[in-house]
């Protein structure tokens, strides 16, 4: 897809995401704060399946007041779900919390799939006639969740809002785009577009990479995140070479993964409804036996009983 296709596409889906927003500060908010990056121009470079666009934000206060608005909308909607969401505002980030679980979804529990991990037939239905104009595509998004409420929360996490209609709002970074890509993992999905313009960046590093299928790792806050994203693209015909594993094995050495509130945000965002399993399991014993100790046998026990 090109490049006017692409932005075509993202403003289509940028004014929808606008339109369900009942707050007109909010509203405003997003739109002169807000870039889509990630996978979604990538996909599209490649005529590929999109699985969500994920939504980021220049600065903290723009965050904070967007969980705010849609931790009540949550909360509003799931009167019956006990365990409700909280913002929490730090330091240096804001985060949502959901006591003892770590996450919700619209279902009342943690056993959600981010779009990102699930079954290539599912993302189908949004993007299954990928052609060169784009407006096929754009013009698809009106028939989305026509059941229910368009852009509603499913699925909440300390590090992201997770939307109906395949949005993502990503709460654990913000900044300027250059910024956020300094946590960003492989370098293919730096390419970005800014909602209040409408340009849309595509660095030549990031295009040398999807043109070549090569993942480049360049570096991640959640190594082993990645290490397991690496998975999804190797299946669909990607190359990695021994030194970028490497690059994520080190930093990984540099991690406690005995500590559970390290292993379970290195875990969020991937496998969820598995690995909070792992987690759950950990809590429980840490609970039954005040001094447990995540070890390698604990841990390979757990995992070969979970995934079989």
């Amino acid at each position: 897809m090109n490049r006017n296709a692409i932005k075509r596409v993202l403003r289509k889906k940028h004014e929808a995401f606008l339109d369900s927003i009942d707050d007109k500060e909010v509203r405003q908010c997003i739109h002169n704060h807000a870039i889509i990056t990630g996978g979604s121009i990538a996909s599209m470079l490649l005529n590929e399946n999109i699985n969500d666009f994920d939504y980021y934000l220049t600065d903290k206060e723009s965050v904070e007041m967007v969980a705010k608005y849609y931790v009540a909308k949550f909360n509003d909607m799931h009167p019956e779900i006990k365990i409700k969401p909280q913002v929490r505002v730090e330091e240096d980030r804001v985060k949502i919390w959901v006591q003892s679980a770590g996450a919700v979804s619209e279902n009342g529990d943690t056993d959600y799939q981010y779009f990102e991990n699930r079954p290539d037939e599912e993302g189908m239905q949004y993007a299954d006639n990928m052609l060169t104009t784009g407006d096929e595509i754009a013009d698809h998004i009106d028939e989305m969740d026509a059941s229910k409420a368009p852009f509603r929360p499913v699925f909440m996490s300390a590090n992201a809002i997770t939307l109906s209609d395949k949005v993502q709002i990503v709460i654990r970074f913000y900044g300027e785009p250059d910024e956020i890509h300094k946590n960003y993992d492989f370098i293919h999905c730096c390419n970005y577009w800014i909602a209040k313009t409408g340009e849309l960046v595509l660095h030549p590093a990031a295009m040398e990479s999807l043109l070549s299928r090569n993942l480049q790792y360049q570096g991640s806050l959640y190594p082993v995140c990645s290490i397991i994203r690496a998975r999804k693209f190797l299946t669909k015909g990607w190359f990695i070479n021994a030194g970028q594993y490497l690059k994520m094995c080190f930093q990984i050495s540099q991690l406690d993964l005995t500590n559970l509130e390290v292993l379970e945000e290195q875990l969020t965002g991937v496998d969820a409804a598995y690995f909070f399993q792992v987690i759950d399991y950990c809590k429980q014993r840490m609970t039954e036996d005040e001094e447990f100790k995540i070890t390698t046998p604990y841990l390979i026990t757990i995992i070969d009983r979970i995934f079989g």
